[in-house]
C-alpha cells in the first residue's frame, strides 16, 4: 500500500498559532485580564470535556446533534468537547453554591469547539472571554456588564464612535408579544426568530412571513414598533396601543430605570433596539450586543444578557446571573479593521556570542548567572563566525550582544555591544549585569 501524504494544514476551522501570531494573541488576553482584574473579577477554568447531558439540558437535543463534537468514550460515557463555557460555570457554581459570598465575579478564556461552517469572524475552534456575575438581580450588575464590555474595547484604543451597544429586555419583549399583541408562546417564539434575522431578508419577505404568523392588524402594530428609532418613541406608541396594561407599564418602568442608569455613567453609544431578540429560551431579562460601526466590518461582534434560571437544570433555586462572551476571532478582526492591532515583537535582554567552541562551558556558566538575575538570555553554541551570531542576535531583537572569547574568559570580562547603536565596551561581569538592568 502506498503511504498517505499527511497534510500540513490544520483541521478546517482551526488555526495554527506561530510565535509571531501567538504573541499578538497573548497581548490581547493580557489587555483583557488587565481590565477584568481592575473590575475585581477572578479567573477560573473547567474541563474541556463535559457530559453531553449538560448541553442537552441547557440548549436542547437539536443543538447537541448539529453543532457539537460529541462521542462515546471507552467506558461508554456520552461526552462533548465544550462548545460554550456557561453550562460548565453553572455546574461549578451549583456544586459549591454554599461556599462563596455573593455576588461572584468570575471570568475565563477557554478554547471552545462548535461544528459549524467557518466564515469571517467565526471558526470551529476559538477562544472566548466569558465574563459573568452570579448572585444578584441588581440593575447595577447589568450596568457593570455593559461597562466591562465597553472597557474591554476602549482599553485597546477604541473610541465610542468605533462601536455601538444595542440593548433590549426579554421582559419587555414578552410584555409586548403576550399582553399587547396577544400572541401565544408558539407565535412569540416563531416571531422572535423571524425578527432576529430581519436584516438578512428583504422587507417584503419579512412582512410576508410576519403575516403568516399573526393577523394583519397585529403585524402592522409590530412593524410600527420596530420602526421607532428611540426608546421614547417606542414607549409612546406602545402606551397608545396597550390600554394601560400594568404588566406592560412594569416592563417599561424597569427598562427605563436601567436605561437611565446607563446614561448616568456616561455610555453615549448605547442604543435601544427592539429587533434584538437573542436567546429566546435562555435569557430572562436585559440582553445586549456590541456592533462594529466600521463599514468594512459592520456586524455584531459579541453579546450577552441576564439569565436567572440556569441553575434550575441542576434542581437548584434560581439565582440572579448576567454574563457575556467575546470571541477572540471577531475581536481580532475588529482591532485589525480599526488599526488597533500592534506588532508585538519578541524581545530578549541578551544574546551571548561565543567566539570559539572551547569556551562554550564558560559561556554557559555565565548565561546561567545572567538568568539568575531574571534576564531573558539566549546563548549561541553554533560555532559560527561572530558576524553571523551578531546577525542572529539582531533578528532575535536582543537589546545587547555579550561576546566571550579567549581574552574575556581569561580576564573574567565580557564585551557588551548595544545592538541599537553598535557601541560596545569590555567590562566586568558585574558591570555587564548593571548595564542590562538599565532601561
Amino acid at each position: 500500500m502506498s503511504k498517505k501524504t499527511l497534510s500540513t494544514r490544520p483541521y478546517k476551522g482551526t488555526r495554527d498559532f506561530y510565535p509571531e501570531d501567538y504573541r499578538v494573541h497573548q497581548y490581547m488576553f493580557d489587555v483583557i485580564r488587565t481590565v477584568l482584574y481592575r473590575f475585581g473579577y477572578e479567573e477560573y477554568m473547567a474541563p474541556l470535556l463535559e457530559e453531553t447531558d449538560l448541553y442537552r439540558a441547557k440548549s436542547g437535543e437539536e443543538i447537541v446533534n448539529e453543532q457539537t463534537y460529541s462521542f462515546e468514550d471507552r467506558g461508554g460515557r456520552d461526552l462533548t468537547i465544550r462548545p460554550e463555557m456557561t453550562p460548565s460555570l453553572a455546574r461549578m457554581v451549583a456544586r459549591r453554591s454554599g461556599d462563596y459570598t455573593y455576588p461572584l465575579r468570575w471570568f475565563s478564556i477557554p478554547n471552545l469547539y462548535r461544528y459549524e461552517r467557518p466564515q469571517r469572524g467565526r471558526l470551529r475552534e476559538h477562544y472566548q472571554v466569558n465574563v459573568d456575575i452570579f448572585g444578584t438581580e441588581s440593575k447595577y450588575a447589568d450596568i457593570e456588564a455593559l461597562d466591562v464590555a465597553r472597557s474591554l474595547l476602549t482599553e485597546f484604543g477604541a473610541t465610542s464612535e468605533d462601536f455601538e451597544i444595542h440593548i433590549n429586555d426579554r421582559r419587555l419583549i414578552h410584555a409586548v408579544y403576550s399582553e399587547v399583541l396577544g400572541l401565544s408562546e408558539e407565535q412569540s417564539y416563531a416571531l422572535s426568530k423571524l425578527v432576529d434575522r430581519k436584516d438578512k431578508i428583504s422587507t417584503e419577505e419579512f412582512q410576508s412571513q410576519v403575516r403568516e404568523i399573526v393577523a394583519q392588524d397585529t403585524a402592522k402594530h409590530l412593524e410600527t414598533l420596530l420602526e421607532k428609532d428611540s426608546f421614547e418613541a417606542f414607549v409612546a406608541y406602545l402606551r397608545e396601543i396597550s390600554s394601560d396594561n400594568q404588566i406592560v407599564e412594569d416592563a417599561i418602568q424597569s427598562f427605563e430605570t436601567f436605561l437611565n442608569g446607563v446614561r448616568q455613567v456616561g455610555m453615549s453609544n448605547v442604543i435601544f433596539d427592539f429587533e434584538l431578540m437573542r436567546g429566546f429560551d435562555y435569557y430572562t431579562g436585559f440582553v445586549f450586543e456590541v456592533f462594529d460601526t466600521h463599514p468594512d466590518n459592520n456586524r455584531a461582534m459579541f453579546g450577552g444578557g441576564r439569565y436567572d434560571n440556569l441553575l434550575e437544570i441542576f434542581d437548584q433555586p434560581p439565582m440572579g446571573a448576567i454574563g457575556f462572551g467575546m470571541g477572540d476571532v471577531p475581536l481580532w478582526v475588529f482591532l485589525e479593521t480599526h488599526g488597533l492591532l500592534p506588532q508585538v515583537e519578541d524581545r530578549i535582554d541578551a544574546y551571548v556570542c561565543v567566539l570559539d567552541t572551547q569556551y562554550l562551558a564558560a559561556a554557559y556558566e555565565y548565561t546561567q548567572m545572567l538568568r539568575s538575575h531574571d534576564f531573558s538570555v539566549v546563548m549561541d553554541y553554533s560555532g559560527r563566525k561572530l558576524s553571523a551570531q551578531l546577525k542572529t542576535a539582531d533578528r532575535k531583537n536582543a537589546r545587547f550582544a555579550l561576546c566571550l572569547g579567549e581574552q574575556e574568559v581569561r580576564n573574567e570580562t565580557v564585551t557588551v555591544r548595544t545592538l541599537a547603536t553598535g557601541e560596545q565596551e569590555t567590562v566586568s561581569f558585574e558591570k555587564a549585569v548593571a548595564l542590562l538592568k538599565q532601561v
